[in-house]
């Protein structure tokens, strides 16, 4: 196997940072332009690896090397190259580039499967309130119009989007890929938490993946004049709402021995103006974890907490529900040969979970998957803060390549099936 580049794999990252809309930190959604332009950079750039590119139905792009047998499933890996608001450089791209990287460390190595990088689009729920968007239209797991459903005010729509991008939302079908697609898919990430730097240790090697439920919580009370309506004649939807998000905050501290978190990240409100109270605000409440019962719990607790703020505060309140993910298990046969291969190499390792969700966790569908981490500063991601040192990143590509080698090399000397 070639030696990786560690030039390389930092060139690339500081270019793909480049395409932002916001000076502080990377600002790069799902389907725009920038997300368009930042993958056609990317691709320039490996075109000396002389891969096959194709996009499917609902614009996810796949980069293939041949195998000496393409009709056997080929081995995936991959991540995203879209960013929340203000954002980082690192979350996704490590593991676009980590993958790329490894078919150039892979280049002298005869493999018997062919080797597919993934580019899933819209794994960031930051423009249309639904994270791994393109993983789950590719498993089978939701449709464009499902997906529509989370459109942001000011924005086009999900179907629109697809549109604009050259897709042809009715085709989505064509995108589905059955089980047994491909032979297995790994995803290198930066960790976006502590416990990497804070044990000391350079890989993690996930077995669980948390979920997000999202929702929405829709308080209508009444817009009244707000110097002429009396503080105990008001029926404020942003008063009620505040109390909701408290809620949510105690019910999922309430469950944090289990690892359940609650969040509230989005508050529309109207018709936000200063001088009127305000008559509708609906929050976009995300709670996530691995252990069901647990977020179960915590959603039962949110929903008697808005029964409770209804009738004490004369609002109404409804939910509508986004997306109820189960948290999802990884491929332990897979786990127990990234921590053969971090013991050959001398890496420190963790077995661990991730409280984010991944496209990886869609992927588990169709394929045998699993996921490597590698450490960030102080545990911080969707920030312009975010940052993993380039030494960090690279011995996870190593690892990661040391993957993709083992799962497509010739039968004869292959450990799984």
């Amino acid at each position: 196997m070639k030696k990786i580049n560690k030039e390389r794999v930092a060139e690339l990252l500081a270019g793909l940072a480049r395409f932002t809309a916001s000076e502080e930190g990377v600002t790069r959604l799902a389907y725009s332009a920038l997300d368009k332009e930042a993958q056609q950079w990317l691709l320039a750039q490996v075109a000396d690896l002389g891969l096959e590119v194709r996009e499917d139905a609902v614009g996810n792009v796949f980069l293939r090397r041949e195998g000496r047998d393409s009709a056997l499933p080929p081995v995936a890996s991959g991540s995203h190259l879209d960013s929340v608001i203000h954002g980082g450089a690192y979350d996704g791209m490590c593991g676009v580039v980590g993958a790329l990287e490894a078919l150039y460390m892979l280049q002298d190595e005869e493999l018997e499967r062919s080797v597919e990088v993934i580019i899933f689009r819209a794994e960031e729920s930051s423009r249309f309130g639904y994270a791994t968007m393109g993983s789950k239209l590719l498993t089978g797991s939701a449709t464009p119009e499902q997906l529509a459903r989370g459109t942001k005010k000011g924005d086009i729509s999900f179907i629109e989007a697809l549109k604009e991008w050259g897709c042809e939302p009715a085709a989505y079908k064509d995108a589905v890929l059955g089980e047994g697609a491909y032979k297995c898919f790994a995803e290198l990430h930066i960790e976006q938490g502590k416990v990497l730097e804070q044990t000391g240790k350079a890989i993690g090697i996930v077995h669980n993946i948390a979920a997000p439920t999202r929702f929405k919580l829709h308080i209508k009370g009444v817009a009244d004049h707000s110097g002429a309506t009396p503080m105990g004649m008001r029926r404020d939807a942003l008063v009620s709402a505040a109390k909701l998000i408290l809620a949510v905050n105690e019910a999922a501290t309430n469950e944090k021995a289990n690892g359940t978190v609650g969040t509230v990240g989005v508050v529309d409100i109207d018709p936000g103006s200063i001088n009127v109270v305000p008559g509708e605000v609906t929050l976009w409440v995300d709670v996530r974890g691995v252990d069901n019962a647990s977020i179960a719990r915590t959603l039962q607790a949110i929903s008697e907490a808005a029964e409770s703020v209804a009738a004490a505060d004369g609002v109404d309140v409804s939910t509508e529900l986004l997306t109820a993910d189960k948290p999802v298990a990884l491929d332990d046969a897979l786990a127990a040969q990234s921590e053969a291969i971090c013991v050959e190499k001398g890496f420190s390792f963790l077995h661990m979970n991730s409280g984010a969700g991944h496209d990886a966790m869609h992927m588990t569908k169709i394929c045998p998957t699993t996921m490597l981490f590698v450490p960030c500063r102080a545990g911080i991601s969707h920030n312009p803060a975010e940052y993993a040192s380039n030494e960090d990143i690279c011995r996870g590509i190593e690892v990661l390549a040391e993957v993709l080698r083992r799962e497509a090399r010739p039968r004869c000397r292959q450990s799984r099936g």
